[in-house]
């Protein structure tokens, strides 16, 4: 296989996730670093990321190993995880550039594959399962295991949203073979939410808005209130999903203000909507179910936009 028999060849590697990493994001990137921490010698190993969210600490090498600015290094391989893009890499763009080998294990629809050797596997539930395709298992240990775990389990909604496969359960009862708790990689990964998490809730809850009789649903979070409650962008993590579910809903859009005239929008569906094929057009992506993109404008103008798609995608519906 191609991939290992990179690592295999390589000194150095880097290892690095896409901006504003999620939980599948980190647990893959932190997977590889310690299966290959824990099965391979004389190799230098490196794993970057942007600023992990706390509830993420309690796994392995989260605090002490991840570097959020680049070196001065020239890597033998460089290795994105869950990023459908290069700019999607953020500060360590300039290191993949620089590597003399590049890989890319991914599984968004929206992959560009713009590394030397791509494996993009679309129709898997998250880049955490693609990865334990290509593992050993005997030599997965219980840390590595609670690392694409807990990125299954938050890019599948705890195993309910439409990517979950039995291909998807057979790989979690497996890792759960390792010793992984699964009540606590959720709870603490995913449900538990600060007294702060839960007010910022609230308040996208109480001040949401309906649109297009009922299909669409939408909730604003302006500069000033994450300023209010000192909140970053990780601290709405779960809002959006909660949103999807409101009753006779179709798409969920939650559109946070990063600066004047310029916002970061998250989407989701119920089914009806390929909110990746919306994403595209405003210069992000995703999945068919979730995705996002940046967009200028006043916070009006972007919903009007994306409403406009939805709808226009919702005309043309039918089922088969």
């Amino acid at each position: 296989m191609e991939f290992f028999r990179l690592i295999n060849e390589a000194t150095s590697i880097a290892i690095a996730g896409h901006i504003r990493p999620d939980g599948d994001c980190v647990g893959s990137c932190l997977a590889l670093y310690n299966y290959l921490l824990e099965n391979t010698e004389n190799k230098q190993i490196d794993v970057y990321l942007e600023s992990v969210p706390a509830a993420f600490s309690f796994l392995k090498n989260t605090e002490n190993a991840i570097q959020t600015a680049k070196q001065n290094v020239t890597y033998d391989l460089f290795v994105a995880l869950d990023c459908g893009s290069i700019d999607r890499l953020g500060f360590t763009e300039e290191l993949f550039l620089g590597a003399k080998h590049t890989v890319c294990l991914d599984h968004h629809i929206s992959n560009t594959r713009f590394a030397e050797y791509n494996h993009v596997e679309e129709d898997v539930s998250s880049t955490c399962e693609v990865l334990c395709g290509f593992l050993e298992d005997a030599k997965i240990s219980k840390e590595t295991a609670e690392c694409l775990y807990l990125g299954i389990v938050h890019d599948t909604g705890v195993f309910k949203h439409s990517n979950t496969t039995r291909r998807t359960m057979d790989m979690a009862g497996r890792l759960l073979e390792k010793g992984v708790s699964s009540s606590k990689v959720i709870d603490d990964s995913f449900y538990r939410k600060t007294y702060m998490q839960n007010q910022i809730l609230g308040r996208c809850l109480l001040e949401s808005i309906l649109l297009l009789n009922g299909k669409i649903i939408y909730s604003f979070v302006s500069q000033k209130m994450m300023q209010l409650y000192g909140a970053v962008a990780s601290d709405l993590d779960g809002i959006i999903d909660q949103l999807r579910v409101t009753e006779g809903v179709e798409v969920a859009i939650l559109v946070r203000e990063e600066g004047v005239q310029h916002h970061k929008v998250s989407m989701r569906s119920n089914g009806k909507v390929d909110v990746s094929k919306i994403c595209c057009m405003f210069g992000g992506g995703g999945h068919k179910m979730a995705a996002g993109c940046t967009m200028n404008g006043s916070a009006h103008d972007v919903v009007n936009n994306l409403s406009a798609q939805i709808e226009h995608q919702l005309k043309g519906y039918t089922t088969e």
